[in-house]
């Protein structure tokens, strides 16, 4: 039996929950956690925001643990290694977007808590592909959200070919935010913190900003035209997004991971600059594996408040009252 924390409604609390998970799949691995970040896309499926949540719901894809099994096709992980899970946990690698390194995109790719129970236990399985080696100088305290949320602000960078002189700013300094100051800084960019908290400006500098914008003042939006090869938004929130598209270099990228509900553009700007807005998810396989070796390289790690799995309801509290500096991670067995 797996031991767990599920809600049973939308607006339930979570309590324990256990369940038998059956025959482990030969290709699986299941997974003993040991800690499990609390991301906002558990408080949305957990809120049935997405009308895709399933009830008894357990949370939980930002997984740091050990080894606890493997089925008997797995080669190549070993009881006792430490791995993590993410947001994807499963996908039919066969399919024209897995073969071409993009396994993410997987249309059959099944999400760790979507349909299934996830991280919010002392156990979770997942397909063993997914289940991505921990490197030396990376702690398992502290890496959980770098499985989702790290991931999701390292991946752009690739994508974007962004070169190690390129102009970047990062709108919001919050749970994705911050980390994204930390990989652009590493990754050689001059980095602008983009944020409505000007209190924040001393942490966006220790983060790895060289520049800090009030983006609440017109004034310094508008100084800014035509500055950074990439703005990436972090945000959920609706933007004047002409005004953002105008602080693109030409050829620049205006690159969305917070999911805004609508962008209204002006096209002809996006025309004559020859600027473009994109827009992505988590990541791959092997983006995932590069994005733990580079933290490991470069000492990246979200900062984080500490709680112990029995009281995720006060973990989730904290994170929904958007107080938290700047992840949240459960402890499991406390």
């Amino acid at each position: 039996m797996i031991h767990a924390y599920a809600a049973s409604a939308p607006e339930a609390d979570f309590e324990p929950f256990e369940y038998d998970p059956g025959e482990l799949a030969a290709d699986h691995v299941e997974v003993e956690v040991e800690f499990c970040g609390v991301c906002h896309s558990d408080l949305s499926m957990k809120k049935n925001d997405w009308g895709i949540s399933q009830y008894p719901f357990v949370g939980g894809h930002e997984v740091a643990g050990r080894v606890a099994a493997v089925g008997d096709r797995v080669r190549g992980l070993e009881v006792g290694q430490r791995v993590g899970v993410g947001w994807t946990s499963g996908s039919c690698l066969r399919c024209d977007q897995c073969l071409s390194g993009y396994q993410n995109r997987c249309p059959d790719a099944e999400g760790t808590i979507v349909g299934r129970h996830g991280g919010f236990a002392d156990r979770v399985r997942a397909q063993a592909a997914w289940c991505l080696p921990i490197p030396e100088g990376v702690s398992s305290v502290d890496c959980g959200p770098l499985f989702c949320g790290g991931l999701t602000v390292f991946n752009p960078l690739v994508e974007n070919d962004i070169a190690p002189t390129a102009r970047v700013a990062v709108v919001g300094i919050g749970g994705l935010g911050h980390m994204a100051l930390q990989f652009a800084n590493a990754w050689g960019c001059e980095v602008t913190a983009f944020s409505t908290s000007p209190e924040k400006e001393d942490e966006a500098r220790q983060l790895g900003a060289h520049h800090f914008l009030n983006s609440r003042d017109e004034q310094a939006l508008k100084s800014a035209a035509g500055s950074y090869d990439m703005v990436l938004v972090t945000v959920n929130a609706s933007l004047d997004w002409d005004a953002y598209i105008n602080t693109l270099r030409p050829g620049g990228t205006l690159h969305l991971v917070g999911a805004a509900e609508k962008i209204e553009a002006t096209v002809f700007p996006l025309i004559a600059g020859q600027k473009s807005i994109s827009a992505s998810p988590t990541g791959a396989i092997v983006r995932a594996k590069e994005m733990l070796e580079f933290c490991a390289r470069h000492d990246i790690k979200p900062l984080t408040e500490q709680y112990p799995m029995s009281q995720i309801n006060e973990a989730m509290a904290r994170l929904e009252s958007g107080e938290a500096r700047y992840r949240v991670v459960l402890k499991a067995g406390e």
